[in-house]
């Protein structure tokens, strides 16, 4: 008999006990002479769910939710291999409300693929992208992410297509894609989970960046308390490198393009661009003044692209289904999906990733299931620490950048 389990390594997941799940699942199916494929996955972002553990049956995945390693004998006993009935059974992937209504494009293969296979990444459409990009004019490929309405997740929201341009018009020898993956504000961890979750999809939209703008050197600025997002940063990037989809002559182009992860010091300042450009060339992480911006003279004085993670991790599914595609998600001038991160005194914290111009309250009731303390709700912050705070009657605002503004917020 052989099962196929899928069980995630991912910070949030493994804070909560997944290693230890691990160690018992083996053990437990040892000492029963039963033949079990344990796949380590990345996170859903089901973190009230976590540990999730998912079995592969003929009808799909099959998840139990907050396991610990107290239940893995009875998860055998109930013949859970099969997809026995257990308390902690909570059904298909599809038939949970929560995962089946999202829309799921930039964590598609987030807690479905295993992070460091490239094998299992391109089967779920990894490197679609870049092979298309490769085939365009590199100005073609900065029109389909100016077309698409992307813009920055760092929180301005400032059109990447501009940014993307600008160097991309820029006369220098050298040029640069900056990651900030400076994830610091409280209760934020999309960019973790993505980069623990699927690598290579950051990876790619990268080279992309690189492709479209001239550039040929990348840099992904990681804050230091991220140690395992490094460690599968690190081996990815190996991977890719062994694969031709980093170094020379990309994907078989005339294209080459290489990344560096530096960890950063510690600072939450450097989560602000300039600053964090300070760190990477070694000075004190303080904020510079503009003029001159940084896409005409960022990063050792060269044009540099700088977005968070999350805007590089769109690109790749720009050019994989094309501009008009994308801009049919979202509304007014917030085009595309967000990912709402949603934590606190809710029932069901995690990530939710859904179109621009959803409302608060389908975020905070719907998804978030109302507070888990069962209490009135008082405020919702948005926005992060230097956010704004809605009261209980104010949650029918959609969440999108200009109507959070006139409100006197924003999506941080």
């Amino acid at each position: 008999m052989r099962g196929k389990l899928y069980l995630p390594r991912e910070s949030a997941a493994m804070a909560l006990g997944a290693g230890r799940l691990a160690d018992a699942l083996l053990q437990e199916a040892g000492a029963r002479q039963l033949d079990i494929e344990l796949v380590r996955t990345g996170s859903r972002g089901a973190f009230w769910a976590e540990p999730l553990l998912e079995v592969a049956s003929g009808e799909g995945r099959i998840l139990y939710g907050n396991i610990g390693a107290e239940d893995v004998p009875s998860l055998f006993t109930a013949g859970f291999l099969d997809g026995g009935a257990h308390e902690k059974r909570l059904g298909l992937v599809e038939d949970i409300p929560w995962l089946a209504r999202q829309s799921r494009r930039c964590f598609v293969r987030c807690g479905v693929t295993d992070p460091l296979s490239l094998s299992d990444y391109r089967r779920h459409g990894g490197f679609s992208g870049l092979t298309k990009a490769l085939a365009m004019p590199p100005g073609d490929v900065v029109q389909a992410i100016t077309d698409a309405g992307l813009r920055g997740r760092g929180g301005a929201g400032f059109p990447a297509g501009i940014k993307w341009r600008t160097v991309a018009g820029a006369k220098a020898a050298q040029k640069y894609i900056i990651c900030n993956a400076d994830e610091g504000d409280s209760g934020t961890f999309a960019d973790r989970l993505i980069m623990e979750s699927d690598p290579f999809l950051l990876i790619e939209g990268m080279v992309i960046a690189g492709f479209a703008t001239g550039a040929s050197k990348g840099v992904v600025y990681l804050r230091s308390e991220y140690p395992l997002a490094a460690q599968i940063l690190t081996k990815a990037l190996d991977l890719a490198t062994e694969a031709r989809w980093l170094g020379r002559n990309i994907g078989g182009a005339d294209f080459s393009f290489e990344i560096e992860l530096f960890i950063g010091a510690g600072s939450y300042i450097c989560g602000e661009e300039t600053a964090l450009l300070e760190s990477l060339e070694g000075k004190r992480g303080e904020v510079r003044s503009k003029p001159p911006l940084p896409a005409l003279a960022g990063l050792h004085g060269r044009p540099s692209v700088i977005n968070n993670v999350l805007t590089l991790c769109a690109a790749p599914d720009i050019l994989a289904h094309g501009a008009e595609d994308y801009h049919a998600y979202g509304q007014g001038k917030s085009r595309g999906t967000c990912a709402f991160q949603l934590g606190g005194n809710v029932r069901y914290g995690g990530l939710i990733e859904a179109p621009f111009g959803i409302s608060l309250r389908e975020l905070v009731e719907d998804y978030g299931g109302g507070t888990k303390s069962g209490r009135p709700l008082g405020a919702v912050q948005i926005g992060g620490p230097l956010g704004a705070y809605l009261p209980e009657d104010g949650l029918a605002i959609a969440m999108d950048y200009e109507t959070l503004s006139a409100a006197g917020a924003a999506l941080g």
